[in-house]
Protein backbone atom coordinates (compact mmCIF):
# COMPACT_ATOMS: atom_id res chain seq x y z
CA UNK A 1 0.00 0.00 0.00
CA UNK A 2 1.42 3.39 -1.01
CA UNK A 3 1.66 6.29 1.38
CA UNK A 4 -1.13 8.16 -0.40
CA UNK A 5 -4.02 5.71 -0.50
CA UNK A 6 -7.30 5.91 -2.40
CA UNK A 7 -10.10 4.23 -0.45
CA UNK A 8 -13.27 3.15 -2.23
CA UNK A 9 -16.45 4.40 -0.58
CA UNK A 10 -20.09 5.15 -1.32
CA UNK A 11 -22.45 8.00 -0.41
CA UNK A 12 -23.76 8.19 3.17
CA UNK A 13 -27.26 9.60 3.54
CA UNK A 14 -27.92 12.73 5.56
CA UNK A 15 -24.68 14.67 5.03
CA UNK A 16 -26.41 17.92 4.07
CA UNK A 17 -24.75 20.94 5.76
CA UNK A 18 -27.03 23.36 7.57
CA UNK A 19 -26.46 27.07 8.25
CA UNK A 20 -23.37 26.17 10.29
CA UNK A 21 -22.06 23.06 8.59
CA UNK A 22 -22.80 19.42 9.36
CA UNK A 23 -23.81 18.57 12.94
CA UNK A 24 -24.56 15.09 14.20
CA UNK A 25 -24.06 12.98 17.30
CA UNK A 26 -20.35 12.37 17.92
CA UNK A 27 -20.72 8.61 17.49
CA UNK A 28 -22.12 9.21 13.99
CA UNK A 29 -18.94 11.08 13.05
CA UNK A 30 -16.88 8.28 14.59
CA UNK A 31 -18.36 5.65 12.26
CA UNK A 32 -15.79 4.31 9.78
CA UNK A 33 -15.65 6.54 6.71
CA UNK A 34 -18.26 9.05 7.89
CA UNK A 35 -15.89 11.97 8.55
CA UNK A 36 -13.68 10.95 5.61
CA UNK A 37 -16.62 11.01 3.20
CA UNK A 38 -17.65 14.49 4.27
CA UNK A 39 -14.12 15.94 4.24
CA UNK A 40 -13.47 14.56 0.74
CA UNK A 41 -16.82 16.05 -0.29
CA UNK A 42 -15.64 19.44 0.95
CA UNK A 43 -12.50 19.13 -1.18
CA UNK A 44 -14.58 17.98 -4.18
CA UNK A 45 -17.24 20.64 -3.66
CA UNK A 46 -14.74 23.53 -3.67
CA UNK A 47 -12.85 22.29 -6.73
CA UNK A 48 -10.00 20.54 -4.91
CA UNK A 49 -7.30 21.83 -2.55
CA UNK A 50 -4.21 21.24 -4.70
CA UNK A 51 -1.67 23.97 -3.81
CA UNK A 52 -4.03 25.68 -1.38
CA UNK A 53 -3.51 26.89 2.19
CA UNK A 54 -6.07 25.98 4.86
CA UNK A 55 -6.65 26.80 8.52
CA UNK A 56 -7.88 23.94 10.73
CA UNK A 57 -8.97 23.95 14.37
CA UNK A 58 -11.84 23.35 16.72
CA UNK A 59 -13.36 23.96 20.12
CA UNK A 60 -11.66 21.05 21.90
CA UNK A 61 -14.78 18.94 22.32
CA UNK A 62 -14.55 15.14 22.34
CA UNK A 63 -13.20 13.77 19.01
CA UNK A 64 -11.67 17.16 18.07
CA UNK A 65 -8.04 16.01 17.86
CA UNK A 66 -8.82 12.67 16.20
CA UNK A 67 -10.85 14.47 13.53
CA UNK A 68 -8.04 16.96 12.93
CA UNK A 69 -5.54 14.13 12.39
CA UNK A 70 -7.83 12.65 9.73
CA UNK A 71 -8.33 16.05 8.06
CA UNK A 72 -4.56 16.70 7.97
CA UNK A 73 -3.86 13.31 6.37
CA UNK A 74 -6.58 13.89 3.80
CA UNK A 75 -5.31 17.40 3.06
CA UNK A 76 -1.80 16.01 2.50
CA UNK A 77 -3.12 13.29 0.20
CA UNK A 78 -5.07 15.84 -1.84
CA UNK A 79 -2.10 18.10 -2.43
CA UNK A 80 -2.64 20.99 -0.03
CA UNK A 81 0.39 23.28 0.09
CA UNK A 82 0.00 24.20 3.75
CA UNK A 83 -2.29 23.71 6.73
CA UNK A 84 -2.18 26.04 9.74
CA UNK A 85 -3.49 24.46 12.95
CA UNK A 86 -4.05 25.88 16.42
CA UNK A 87 -1.84 24.30 19.07
CA UNK A 88 -3.39 21.04 20.38
CA UNK A 89 -6.10 21.50 17.75
CA UNK A 90 -7.64 24.49 19.58
CA UNK A 91 -9.09 27.50 17.73
CA UNK A 92 -12.17 29.47 18.66
CA UNK A 93 -14.42 30.10 15.68
CA UNK A 94 -13.72 33.87 15.58
CA UNK A 95 -9.97 33.22 15.99
CA UNK A 96 -10.10 30.77 13.08
CA UNK A 97 -11.87 33.40 10.97
CA UNK A 98 -9.19 35.94 11.89
CA UNK A 99 -6.40 33.49 11.05
CA UNK A 100 -7.89 32.73 7.63
CA UNK A 101 -7.99 36.47 6.92
CA UNK A 102 -4.61 37.51 8.34
CA UNK A 103 -2.74 34.58 6.81
CA UNK A 104 -4.56 34.98 3.48
CA UNK A 105 -5.55 31.32 3.52
CA UNK A 106 -7.87 29.91 0.87
CA UNK A 107 -10.33 28.71 3.50
CA UNK A 108 -10.60 26.74 6.69
CA UNK A 109 -12.19 23.76 8.39
CA UNK A 110 -13.71 24.48 11.80
CA UNK A 111 -14.73 21.65 14.11
CA UNK A 112 -17.52 22.56 16.47
CA UNK A 113 -21.16 22.06 17.32
CA UNK A 114 -21.17 25.58 18.78
CA UNK A 115 -23.23 25.79 21.99
CA UNK A 116 -24.36 22.13 21.94
CA UNK A 117 -23.06 19.74 24.63
CA UNK A 118 -19.94 17.68 23.88
CA UNK A 119 -18.84 14.13 24.64
CA UNK A 120 -19.03 10.66 23.09
CA UNK A 121 -22.82 10.65 23.41
CA UNK A 122 -23.34 14.33 22.59
CA UNK A 123 -22.73 16.51 19.53
CA UNK A 124 -19.97 17.17 17.00
CA UNK A 125 -19.81 19.37 13.92
CA UNK A 126 -17.66 20.40 10.98
CA UNK A 127 -17.97 23.38 8.66
CA UNK A 128 -16.04 24.96 5.84
CA UNK A 129 -15.22 28.69 5.88
CA UNK A 130 -14.21 30.57 2.75
CA UNK A 131 -11.29 32.93 2.11
CA UNK A 132 -13.02 35.96 3.68
CA UNK A 133 -13.11 34.00 6.95
CA UNK A 134 -16.86 33.52 6.91
CA UNK A 135 -19.10 30.45 6.68
CA UNK A 136 -19.49 28.99 3.20
CA UNK A 137 -22.45 30.55 1.37
CA UNK A 138 -25.33 28.44 0.15
CA UNK A 139 -23.88 27.83 -3.31
CA UNK A 140 -20.81 26.17 -1.80
CA UNK A 141 -22.66 24.17 0.86
CA UNK A 142 -24.97 22.92 -1.89
CA UNK A 143 -21.96 21.86 -3.99
CA UNK A 144 -20.52 20.03 -0.96
CA UNK A 145 -23.84 18.27 -0.37
CA UNK A 146 -24.05 17.23 -4.02
CA UNK A 147 -20.53 15.83 -3.70
CA UNK A 148 -21.64 13.70 -0.73
CA UNK A 149 -24.29 12.12 -2.98
CA UNK A 150 -21.84 11.06 -5.72
CA UNK A 151 -18.62 10.28 -3.80
CA UNK A 152 -16.98 6.96 -4.69
CA UNK A 153 -13.54 7.30 -3.05
CA UNK A 154 -11.43 9.42 -0.72
CA UNK A 155 -7.68 10.01 -0.54
CA UNK A 156 -5.67 9.78 2.68
CA UNK A 157 -2.00 9.74 3.66
CA UNK A 158 -1.35 6.82 5.97
CA UNK A 159 1.63 8.18 7.89
CA UNK A 160 1.91 8.78 11.63
CA UNK A 161 -0.19 11.36 13.48
CA UNK A 162 1.08 14.93 13.73
CA UNK A 163 2.37 16.35 17.01
CA UNK A 164 -0.14 19.16 17.48
CA UNK A 165 1.57 20.46 20.62
CA UNK A 166 4.90 21.53 19.07
CA UNK A 167 4.79 25.07 17.64
CA UNK A 168 6.39 25.78 14.28
CA UNK A 169 6.55 24.42 10.73
CA UNK A 170 7.38 20.91 9.55
CA UNK A 171 6.74 18.57 6.62
CA UNK A 172 3.69 16.38 6.95
CA UNK A 173 3.00 13.95 4.13
CA UNK A 174 4.51 16.31 1.57
CA UNK A 175 2.70 19.44 2.70
CA UNK A 176 3.77 22.12 5.19
CA UNK A 177 2.12 21.85 8.60
CA UNK A 178 2.34 24.93 10.82
CA UNK A 179 1.25 24.78 14.46
CA UNK A 180 0.48 28.24 15.88
CA UNK A 181 -0.46 29.63 19.28
CA UNK A 182 -4.27 29.84 19.01
CA UNK A 183 -4.54 33.04 21.06
CA UNK A 184 -1.70 35.30 19.83
CA UNK A 185 -3.10 36.68 16.57
CA UNK A 186 -6.58 37.11 18.04
CA UNK A 187 -5.31 38.95 21.13
CA UNK A 188 -3.24 41.24 18.90
CA UNK A 189 -6.37 42.12 16.91
CA UNK A 190 -8.30 42.93 20.10
CA UNK A 191 -5.47 45.28 21.17
CA UNK A 192 -5.88 47.16 17.89
CA UNK A 193 -9.65 47.53 18.27
CA UNK A 194 -9.98 48.45 21.94
CA UNK A 195 -8.43 50.89 24.39
CA UNK A 196 -6.64 48.40 26.61
CA UNK A 197 -5.18 51.22 28.74
CA UNK A 198 -8.68 52.49 29.59
CA UNK A 199 -9.94 48.99 30.42
CA UNK A 200 -6.77 48.33 32.46
CA UNK A 201 -7.41 51.50 34.46
CA UNK A 202 -11.04 50.51 35.03
CA UNK A 203 -9.99 47.13 36.41
CA UNK A 204 -7.16 48.62 38.46
CA UNK A 205 -9.70 50.93 40.10
CA UNK A 206 -11.49 48.02 41.72
CA UNK A 207 -14.08 47.27 39.02
CA UNK A 208 -14.67 43.52 39.41
CA UNK A 209 -15.49 41.15 36.56
CA UNK A 210 -16.45 37.50 36.26
CA UNK A 211 -16.10 35.75 32.91
CA UNK A 212 -17.51 32.22 32.74
CA UNK A 213 -15.79 30.29 29.93
CA UNK A 214 -18.12 27.33 30.61
CA UNK A 215 -15.23 24.82 30.34
CA UNK A 216 -15.02 25.75 26.65
CA UNK A 217 -12.66 27.27 24.10
CA UNK A 218 -12.66 30.91 25.28
CA UNK A 219 -10.97 29.96 28.57
CA UNK A 220 -7.40 30.41 27.25
CA UNK A 221 -8.39 33.53 25.28
CA UNK A 222 -10.14 35.22 28.21
CA UNK A 223 -7.36 34.27 30.65
CA UNK A 224 -4.67 35.73 28.37
CA UNK A 225 -6.56 38.92 27.52
CA UNK A 226 -8.55 39.72 30.67
CA UNK A 227 -6.12 38.51 33.31
CA UNK A 228 -2.65 38.59 31.72
CA UNK A 229 -2.95 41.66 29.47
CA UNK A 230 -5.66 43.73 31.19
CA UNK A 231 -4.79 42.92 34.78
CA UNK A 232 -8.03 41.43 36.05
CA UNK A 233 -7.29 39.50 39.27
CA UNK A 234 -6.50 35.78 38.91
CA UNK A 235 -9.70 33.83 39.08
CA UNK A 236 -11.77 36.50 37.29
CA UNK A 237 -12.08 33.93 34.50
CA UNK A 238 -13.85 30.83 35.83
CA UNK A 239 -14.26 27.40 34.25
CA UNK A 240 -11.29 28.41 32.13
CA UNK A 241 -9.84 25.05 31.08
CA UNK A 242 -11.43 23.60 27.91
CA UNK A 243 -12.90 20.17 28.57
CA UNK A 244 -13.92 17.52 25.98
CA UNK A 245 -17.40 17.41 27.52
CA UNK A 246 -17.48 21.03 28.76
CA UNK A 247 -17.33 19.84 32.35
CA UNK A 248 -20.50 17.84 31.79
CA UNK A 249 -22.38 21.08 31.16
CA UNK A 250 -24.20 22.78 28.32
CA UNK A 251 -21.94 25.56 26.95
CA UNK A 252 -24.73 27.93 25.94
CA UNK A 253 -24.41 31.43 27.46
CA UNK A 254 -27.94 32.16 28.61
CA UNK A 255 -29.54 32.57 32.05
CA UNK A 256 -30.59 28.89 32.14
CA UNK A 257 -27.24 27.21 31.36
CA UNK A 258 -25.04 29.92 32.87
CA UNK A 259 -27.02 29.81 36.11
CA UNK A 260 -23.90 29.96 38.29
CA UNK A 261 -22.97 33.28 36.70
CA UNK A 262 -26.51 34.64 37.08
CA UNK A 263 -26.57 33.60 40.75
CA UNK A 264 -23.25 35.38 41.31
CA UNK A 265 -24.38 38.55 39.49
CA UNK A 266 -27.63 38.72 41.45
CA UNK A 267 -26.01 37.72 44.76
CA UNK A 268 -25.07 39.83 47.78
CA UNK A 269 -21.42 40.35 46.74
CA UNK A 270 -21.95 40.57 43.00
CA UNK A 271 -19.11 41.65 40.71
CA UNK A 272 -19.66 44.79 38.62
CA UNK A 273 -19.71 42.96 35.30
CA UNK A 274 -20.39 39.38 34.26
CA UNK A 275 -20.08 37.64 30.93
CA UNK A 276 -20.01 34.17 29.39
CA UNK A 277 -19.25 32.60 26.05
CA UNK A 278 -20.18 29.32 24.40
CA UNK A 279 -18.54 26.11 23.16
CA UNK A 280 -16.69 27.61 20.21
CA UNK A 281 -16.44 31.20 21.41
CA UNK A 282 -18.80 32.98 19.04
CA UNK A 283 -21.68 33.78 21.40
CA UNK A 284 -21.85 36.02 24.45
CA UNK A 285 -23.95 36.85 27.45
CA UNK A 286 -23.69 40.22 29.21
CA UNK A 287 -24.96 40.81 32.72
CA UNK A 288 -24.34 43.64 35.15
CA UNK A 289 -24.83 43.59 38.89
CA UNK A 290 -28.51 42.65 39.09
CA UNK A 291 -28.95 43.62 35.43
CA UNK A 292 -29.23 41.00 32.65
CA UNK A 293 -28.86 42.44 29.15
CA UNK A 294 -30.81 40.69 26.39
CA UNK A 295 -28.86 40.00 23.19
CA UNK A 296 -31.14 42.34 21.24
CA UNK A 297 -30.58 45.16 23.72
CA UNK A 298 -26.84 44.45 23.77
CA UNK A 299 -26.66 44.87 19.98
CA UNK A 300 -28.51 48.19 20.24
CA UNK A 301 -26.22 49.48 23.02
CA UNK A 302 -23.10 48.48 21.07
CA UNK A 303 -24.44 50.21 17.95
CA UNK A 304 -25.08 53.40 19.94
CA UNK A 305 -21.69 53.40 21.66
CA UNK A 306 -19.17 51.57 19.46
CA UNK A 307 -17.55 54.89 18.49
CA UNK A 308 -16.12 55.05 22.03
CA UNK A 309 -13.67 52.26 21.10
CA UNK A 310 -10.66 53.16 18.91
CA UNK A 311 -11.45 50.57 16.25
CA UNK A 312 -14.84 52.19 15.60
CA UNK A 313 -14.00 55.84 16.32
CA UNK A 314 -14.90 56.81 12.75
CA UNK A 315 -18.47 55.58 13.22
CA UNK A 316 -20.33 52.62 11.77
CA UNK A 317 -21.02 52.16 8.06
CA UNK A 318 -24.29 50.43 8.89
CA UNK A 319 -25.81 47.79 11.14
CA UNK A 320 -27.49 44.47 10.42
CA UNK A 321 -29.61 42.08 12.47
CA UNK A 322 -31.26 38.75 11.87
CA UNK A 323 -34.95 39.34 11.19
CA UNK A 324 -36.19 37.74 14.47
CA UNK A 325 -33.84 39.98 16.51
CA UNK A 326 -35.71 42.88 18.07
CA UNK A 327 -35.99 46.25 16.33
CA UNK A 328 -34.13 48.05 19.15
CA UNK A 329 -31.06 48.48 16.93
CA UNK A 330 -33.26 49.87 14.12
CA UNK A 331 -34.16 52.81 16.37
CA UNK A 332 -30.47 53.50 17.04
CA UNK A 333 -29.71 53.34 13.33
CA UNK A 334 -32.57 55.71 12.49
CA UNK A 335 -31.51 58.22 15.16
CA UNK A 336 -27.87 58.12 14.04
CA UNK A 337 -28.56 58.20 10.29
CA UNK A 338 -27.18 54.69 9.64
CA UNK A 339 -28.44 52.05 7.23
CA UNK A 340 -29.99 49.04 8.96
CA UNK A 341 -30.52 45.64 7.35
CA UNK A 342 -32.69 42.72 8.46
CA UNK A 343 -31.45 39.37 7.14
CA UNK A 344 -32.48 35.72 7.47
CA UNK A 345 -31.08 33.81 10.44
CA UNK A 346 -27.53 32.57 9.81
CA UNK A 347 -24.27 34.52 10.07
CA UNK A 348 -23.37 33.86 6.44
CA UNK A 349 -26.02 36.39 5.36
CA UNK A 350 -24.01 39.17 7.04
CA UNK A 351 -20.85 38.31 5.09
CA UNK A 352 -21.79 40.10 1.87
CA UNK A 353 -22.81 43.27 3.76
CA UNK A 354 -19.52 43.28 5.69
CA UNK A 355 -17.38 42.57 2.62
CA UNK A 356 -19.14 45.32 0.66
CA UNK A 357 -18.57 47.88 3.44
CA UNK A 358 -22.31 48.34 3.92
CA UNK A 359 -22.37 47.26 7.57
CA UNK A 360 -19.86 47.33 10.42
CA UNK A 361 -21.85 45.75 13.25
CA UNK A 362 -24.11 42.67 13.15
CA UNK A 363 -26.11 40.69 15.64
CA UNK A 364 -28.77 38.05 16.21
CA UNK A 365 -31.16 37.32 19.05
CA UNK A 366 -29.48 34.02 19.90
CA UNK A 367 -26.57 35.77 21.65
CA UNK A 368 -24.36 36.40 18.63
CA UNK A 369 -22.76 39.78 17.94
CA UNK A 370 -19.80 40.73 15.79
CA UNK A 371 -18.31 43.28 13.45
CA UNK A 372 -16.25 43.58 10.29
CA UNK A 373 -13.05 42.61 12.16
CA UNK A 374 -13.80 38.94 11.29
CA UNK A 375 -16.60 37.15 9.44
CA UNK A 376 -18.05 35.27 12.39
CA UNK A 377 -19.85 36.37 15.51
CA UNK A 378 -17.38 36.87 18.34
CA UNK A 379 -18.18 36.42 22.03
CA UNK A 380 -15.03 37.79 23.65
CA UNK A 381 -14.98 40.76 21.23
CA UNK A 382 -18.46 41.77 22.47
CA UNK A 383 -17.29 41.50 26.08
CA UNK A 384 -14.27 43.73 25.39
CA UNK A 385 -16.40 46.31 23.56
CA UNK A 386 -18.74 46.44 26.55
CA UNK A 387 -15.77 46.90 28.90
CA UNK A 388 -14.37 49.67 26.67
CA UNK A 389 -17.74 51.47 26.74
CA UNK A 390 -18.03 51.13 30.53
CA UNK A 391 -14.45 52.39 30.96
CA UNK A 392 -15.16 55.52 28.92
CA UNK A 393 -18.63 56.23 30.30
CA UNK A 394 -17.62 55.42 33.89
CA UNK A 395 -21.07 53.92 34.45
CA UNK A 396 -22.48 50.60 35.60
CA UNK A 397 -24.25 48.25 33.19
CA UNK A 398 -27.61 49.21 34.74
CA UNK A 399 -26.85 52.92 34.26
CA UNK A 400 -25.85 52.39 30.62
CA UNK A 401 -29.12 50.54 30.01
CA UNK A 402 -31.19 53.24 31.77
CA UNK A 403 -29.58 55.98 29.66
CA UNK A 404 -30.05 53.96 26.49
CA UNK A 405 -33.76 53.43 27.13
CA UNK A 406 -34.20 57.10 28.08
CA UNK A 407 -32.78 58.09 24.68
CA UNK A 408 -34.26 55.41 22.42
CA UNK A 409 -37.15 53.86 24.38
CA UNK A 410 -37.28 50.23 25.47
CA UNK A 411 -38.13 47.32 23.22
CA UNK A 412 -39.48 44.56 25.45
CA UNK A 413 -38.57 41.23 23.87
CA UNK A 414 -38.92 37.50 24.45
CA UNK A 415 -38.84 34.19 22.58
CA UNK A 416 -41.34 31.45 23.35
CA UNK A 417 -40.46 27.94 22.18
CA UNK A 418 -43.11 25.24 21.83
CA UNK A 419 -41.06 22.06 21.55
CA UNK A 420 -41.79 18.61 20.11
CA UNK A 421 -45.09 19.59 18.52
CA UNK A 422 -46.47 16.99 16.13
CA UNK A 423 -44.89 17.94 12.78
CA UNK A 424 -48.19 17.84 10.89
CA UNK A 425 -49.86 20.10 13.46
CA UNK A 426 -46.93 22.54 13.43
CA UNK A 427 -46.76 22.71 9.64
CA UNK A 428 -50.51 23.17 9.33
CA UNK A 429 -50.44 25.96 11.91
CA UNK A 430 -47.77 27.87 9.96
CA UNK A 431 -49.28 27.11 6.54
CA UNK A 432 -52.75 28.28 7.61
CA UNK A 433 -51.38 31.51 9.09
CA UNK A 434 -49.28 32.06 5.95
CA UNK A 435 -52.42 31.74 3.81
CA UNK A 436 -54.17 34.41 5.91
CA UNK A 437 -51.36 37.01 5.91
CA UNK A 438 -52.77 39.10 3.04
CA UNK A 439 -56.01 39.76 4.87
CA UNK A 440 -54.55 40.52 8.31
CA UNK A 441 -53.73 44.28 8.09
CA UNK A 442 -56.36 46.13 10.11
CA UNK A 443 -57.09 43.07 12.34
CA UNK A 444 -57.40 44.15 15.97
CA UNK A 445 -57.11 42.41 19.30
CA UNK A 446 -57.23 44.10 22.69
CA UNK A 447 -56.15 47.47 21.29
CA UNK A 448 -53.42 46.05 19.04
CA UNK A 449 -53.90 46.77 15.32
CA UNK A 450 -51.99 44.84 12.66
CA UNK A 451 -50.08 47.17 10.37
CA UNK A 452 -48.47 44.57 8.06
CA UNK A 453 -48.15 40.79 7.76
CA UNK A 454 -45.63 39.11 5.45
CA UNK A 455 -43.74 35.89 4.87
CA UNK A 456 -40.23 37.32 5.22
CA UNK A 457 -38.13 37.14 2.08
CA UNK A 458 -34.64 38.60 1.75
CA UNK A 459 -33.03 39.86 -1.43
CA UNK A 460 -29.29 40.26 -0.85
CA UNK A 461 -28.42 43.89 -1.76
CA UNK A 462 -24.94 42.81 -2.88
CA UNK A 463 -25.43 39.74 -5.07
CA UNK A 464 -29.19 39.76 -5.64
CA UNK A 465 -29.72 36.25 -4.25
CA UNK A 466 -33.13 35.61 -2.71
CA UNK A 467 -33.95 33.67 0.48
CA UNK A 468 -37.70 33.11 0.75
CA UNK A 469 -40.01 31.77 3.50
CA UNK A 470 -37.73 32.89 6.34
CA UNK A 471 -40.46 33.38 8.93
CA UNK A 472 -43.90 34.98 9.32
CA UNK A 473 -43.57 38.60 10.45
CA UNK A 474 -46.59 40.48 11.80
CA UNK A 475 -46.21 44.12 12.78
CA UNK A 476 -48.66 46.10 14.88
CA UNK A 477 -49.16 49.85 15.02
CA UNK A 478 -46.97 51.41 17.71
CA UNK A 479 -43.98 49.08 17.33
CA UNK A 480 -45.16 45.67 18.52
CA UNK A 481 -44.22 42.62 16.43
CA UNK A 482 -44.65 38.85 16.31
CA UNK A 483 -42.39 36.53 14.31
CA UNK A 484 -43.07 32.80 13.95
CA UNK A 485 -40.68 30.19 12.59
CA UNK A 486 -40.46 26.41 12.65
CA UNK A 487 -37.16 24.92 13.69
CA UNK A 488 -36.34 21.25 13.24
CA UNK A 489 -38.43 18.31 12.14
CA UNK A 490 -38.18 14.57 12.60
CA UNK A 491 -38.95 11.94 15.18
CA UNK A 492 -39.43 14.45 17.98
CA UNK A 493 -41.68 16.70 15.92
CA UNK A 494 -41.06 20.38 15.34
CA UNK A 495 -40.25 23.39 17.51
CA UNK A 496 -42.38 26.49 16.98
CA UNK A 497 -40.41 29.60 17.83
CA UNK A 498 -42.50 32.68 18.58
CA UNK A 499 -40.58 35.96 18.87
CA UNK A 500 -42.47 38.74 20.63
CA UNK A 501 -41.67 42.40 21.07
CA UNK A 502 -43.35 45.64 22.10
CA UNK A 503 -41.92 49.14 22.07
CA UNK A 504 -42.50 51.42 25.04
CA UNK A 505 -41.18 55.00 24.86
CA UNK A 506 -41.40 55.73 28.58
CA UNK A 507 -42.13 52.83 30.97
CA UNK A 508 -38.85 50.88 31.27
CA UNK A 509 -39.29 48.99 34.53
CA UNK A 510 -41.82 46.31 33.64
CA UNK A 511 -41.25 42.58 33.67
CA UNK A 512 -40.90 41.64 29.97
CA UNK A 513 -43.59 38.93 30.12
CA UNK A 514 -46.01 41.42 31.68
CA UNK A 515 -45.16 44.10 29.14
CA UNK A 516 -45.62 41.58 26.32
CA UNK A 517 -48.87 40.05 27.62
CA UNK A 518 -51.12 41.72 24.98
CA UNK A 519 -48.77 40.63 22.17
CA UNK A 520 -48.59 37.06 23.55
CA UNK A 521 -52.39 36.91 23.64
CA UNK A 522 -52.71 38.29 20.09
CA UNK A 523 -50.19 35.75 18.76
CA UNK A 524 -52.10 32.89 20.36
CA UNK A 525 -55.41 34.02 18.84
CA UNK A 526 -53.84 34.69 15.41
CA UNK A 527 -52.20 31.29 15.05
CA UNK A 528 -54.45 29.27 17.36
CA UNK A 529 -51.38 27.97 19.18
CA UNK A 530 -53.04 26.68 22.37
CA UNK A 531 -56.13 25.43 20.48
CA UNK A 532 -54.12 23.51 17.87
CA UNK A 533 -51.33 22.17 20.06
CA UNK A 534 -53.20 21.63 23.32
CA UNK A 535 -50.40 23.50 25.10
CA UNK A 536 -51.20 25.96 27.88
CA UNK A 537 -47.90 27.76 27.40
CA UNK A 538 -44.41 27.52 25.88
CA UNK A 539 -41.85 24.94 26.98
CA UNK A 540 -39.02 27.47 27.05
CA UNK A 541 -39.11 31.25 27.57
CA UNK A 542 -35.98 33.27 26.83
Amino acid sequence: MTEHTRIATQPIAGQKPGTSGLRKKTRVFMQPGYLENFVQSIWNGIGGIQGRTLVVGGDGRFFNESAIQTILKMAAASGAAKVIVGQNGFLSTPAASNLIRTRKADGGVILSASHNPGGPDEDFGIKYNIANGGPAPEGITQAIFEATETIDSYDIWEGPDADLSALGERDFGGMTLEIVDPVDAYAALMEQLFDFDAIRALLAGGFRIRFDAMHAITGPYATEILENRLGAPRGSVVNAVPSPDFGGGHPDPNPVWAKDLMDAMYGPDAPDFGAASDGDGDRNMIVGRGAYVTPSDSLAVLAANAHLAPGYAGGLKGVARSMPTSCAVDRVAEARGMDCYATPTGWKFFGNLLDAGMATLCGEESAGTGSDHVREKDGLWAVLLWLNILAVKKQSVAEVMADHWAEFGRTYYSRHDYEAIDSDVANRLVDDLRAELGGLPGWTHDGLVIESAVDFSYTDPVDGSVAAKQGLQIRFEGGARVVMRLSGTGTEGATLRVYLERFDPQDFGQDPQTALAPVIAAADVLAGISKRTGRTGPDVIT
